[in-house]
């Protein structure tokens, strides 16, 4: 098995590649720390720093909450620690791992990461995000389908770690059925659960049951389907997609439909041919590699698929357009196993980290995606038609027509939404936009021009029930300083630990092209924190918020009563997370923003993905890459991404 290093190693490569800087926006290189600290005066002076200082007024304040009822958990610094700690009074259980049987004739899981392809791809894959359980409608507290994303790999998918054989060229060679293996593992699966007599959930091998992945075939759908720029050898047609990649985090429909969103698939594929990559803005703005073999996996010395160097005597010249067709949402119809998923080309390519809704009064509605590397921005899409409740099958040619925007967000706490619109502005034939086709492949570049707020690796976005209130969480980003201006929304030049921002929508409207925003909280340890050599921590380092301290808040989700869950994902190794531990589930109440500590994973692992029961009594989270051996938490097993369900003792709703 490979060992804690080197699956320590394998996640700081992974996370290289996905925070790299590719916005030409940034700062050039001679941007130095004189011009940061100027720059930072600047702003002060400007007032830019109001919605700041507004959130730190609140963290001084006296209000108590009346959300959270449960007492914070402590912080866990250990790098042996290999448990899920929840409040008194709760209970925490492994409910589903990776090798865990997802259709009926799937293998029991052996342990030993010995299984070929074709277990692989009967059992729960690797990595855990993103999830939303969905109810039956004939008992919806007792019975529903759990939807899990599975965004990547880890090196314990094979027992010794990924096999690669170094070429003179600097490229890698896998083996087929490695390579198999890692594709089956990614995905998405569809599991079905019931409560049993005494309460219990408990899964179920049905007929619901699904694993979608790197091998399923899936639909091209609005308005690049059929396109050229998405025609490939394999497909000369331009509408038909092997698999699904990077699956973070996701969104729900008022339909009843999964939006499964496609991140970091830059990483899968690479682009040999230096001067035809530098002419493709397609390839260039997300990321596509230029060296002998792609950034991580080298899929494509054994797939072809993922090698886009130009083949000129191929139809479409090979697999050149392959990338294109990947950074999309993918709409997936969970209780129609035999439906094949549709990745929806109106709504933008994006790194996209998620896809959530927001569902006014009359029907119309926005959703909202964050675009997870440092200095891109945050998104929201509106169809052009509504939502009619008695007619939703209807409702998903919504997704296929409506307009994408990019936000700004301006000093003065006021922000705008960018319309990514063919023809208007500087998005134009002559600056590389063709057509409004060309605008959503390179969704990126559009919004460049624009000008909308480069952001610090903005990741989930959660909107309130109860007032539609918007809150995005930006991660870090410790290069800002000497990449990027600071702005009131990105204050911090060595920005550690991220922060959350809120917004409201101009009349409450998801449809509203304006609104008002301000720094819900900005991470980082309490005033008076000591390093781990027993200093003052550095004043950069400090936090607004008003309970316990966490740093790069990532996964965000409201529950019914309006307490905002908040999820993170630091490295607990390094010297600036030294009080926070392991990473953590936390609860704030948005109206005294109070944040208590509910949960405390293993070292290793990011906690993400979280959903409720409809009665809000049974909460799953889940625990992505662990380090040492969890579940098992026996210190020499090997460890498993797991879905972690929790209840409380008396049975009551989590959190109250």
């Amino acid at each position: 098995m490979p060992d804690r290093q080197q699956h320590q190693d394998f996640h700081n490569a992974i996370e290289a590649c996905d925070d790299r800087i590719l916005n030409p926006r940034g700062l050039p290189d001679s941007f130095g720390r004189r011009q940061v600290l100027k720059g930072g005066l600047a702003l002060s002076m400007m007032g830019l720093f109001a919605p700041l200082l507004t959130a730190c007024q609140n963290q001084t304040g006296t209000q108590t909450s009346t959300l959270l009822g449960f007492a914070s958990v402590a912080a866990q610094t250990s790098d042996s620690f290999d448990q899920v700690v929840v409040p008194a009074g709760y209970r925490a259980e492994p409910f589903f791992s990776w090798g865990d049987p997802v259709l009926p004739n799937a293998p029991i899981w052996r342990g030993d990461a010995s299984e070929d392809w074709q277990a692989q791809l009967l059992q729960a894959g690797d990595n855990h995000d993103g999830m939303h359980f969905f109810p039956f409608a004939s008992d919806p507290d007792n019975h529903g389908l759990l939807v899990i994303n599975h965004e990547y790999i880890n090196p314990t998918l094979h027992p010794d770690g990924a096999t690669e054989y170094p070429h003179a060229d600097g490229s890698r060679q896998r083996t087929l059925q490695e390579v198999l293996k890692e594709q089956a593992a990614h995905g998405i699966s569809i599991i079905e659960l019931k409560r049993n007599d005494s309460g219990r959930w408990q899964r179920v091998l049905g007929d619901y049951n699904r694993r979608i992945s790197s091998l399923t075939p899936m639909r091209l759908s609005g308005p690049l389907a059929g396109d050229p720029r998405m025609c490939t050898a394999s497909d000369p047609g331009g509408r038909d997609v092997i698999g699904t990649l990077n699956n973070c985090a996701m969104g729900v429909t008022p339909w009843g439909t999964y939006l499964a969103c496609e991140e970091n698939f830059h990483n899968y594929f690479v682009n040999r041919d230096p001067n035809d990559h530098a002419i493709r803005p397609e390839h260039q703005r997300y990321g596509i590699g230029n060296g002998a073999s792609s950034r991580y996996y080298a899929w494509e010395s054994v797939d072809p698929r993922f090698d886009a160097t130009p083949q000129p005597e191929q139809p479409h010249q090979g697999h050149v357009n392959e990338p294109n067709r990947f950074g999309w949402v993918v709409e997936i119809d969970p209780f129609d196993p035999q439906s094949t998923p549709r990745k929806l080309t109106a709504m933008g390519r994006l790194g996209r980290e998620c896809s959530v809704c927001s569902l006014a009064d009359d029907g119309s509605m926005a959703f909202y995606s964050g675009d997870d590397a440092r200095g891109e921005y945050v998104w929201k899409f509106i169809p052009d038609g509504r939502h009619d409740p008695d007619n939703p099958r209807a409702s998903r040619a919504l997704l296929d027509k409506g307009t994408l925007y990019a936000a700004r967000f301006d000093a003065d706490g006021r922000g705008h939404w960018l319309a990514l619109i063919h023809g208007q502005g500087p998005l134009t034939a002559a600056n590389g936009f063709p057509d409004q086709q060309a605008v959503l492949l390179n969704a990126r570049g559009a919004a460049d021009l624009l000008g909308a707020t480069p952001m610090d690796r903005p990741e989930w976005v959660a909107v309130s029930p109860l007032n539609r209130d918007v809150y995005v969480s930006l991660t870090n980003n410790h290069q800002r300083g000497s990449t990027f201006a600071l702005d009131a929304a990105n204050p911090r030049p060595n920005n550690q630990h991220g922060q959350i921002l809120r917004w409201s929508e101009d009349g409450g409207l998801p449809t509203a092209l304006s609104f008002d925003w301000e720094l819900f909280l900005l991470a980082g340890d309490a005033p008076g924190a000591l390093d781990a050599d027993g200093y003052p921590v550095a004043e950069e380092l400090i936090g607004t918020i008003r309970g316990d301290s966490f740093s790069s808040p990532d996964g965000l989700a409201f529950d019914a009563d309006g307490r905002l869950w908040i999820q993170t994902d630091a490295d607990e190794s390094a010297p600036h997370t030294h009080n926070m531990g392991c990473n953590q589930l936390l609860c704030a109440d948005p109206n005294s923003r109070e944040v208590r500590r509910f949960l405390v994973g293993p070292w290793g692992a990011e906690i993400t993905g979280i959903t409720w029961s409809p009665d809000y009594r049974t909460l799953w989270i889940n625990v992505q890459h662990p380090g040492i051996s969890y579940p098992a938490s026996d210190g020499h097993s090997r460890p498993r991404s797991t879905t972690v369900m929790i209840t409380r003792e008396d049975g009551g709703i989590i959190g109250a």
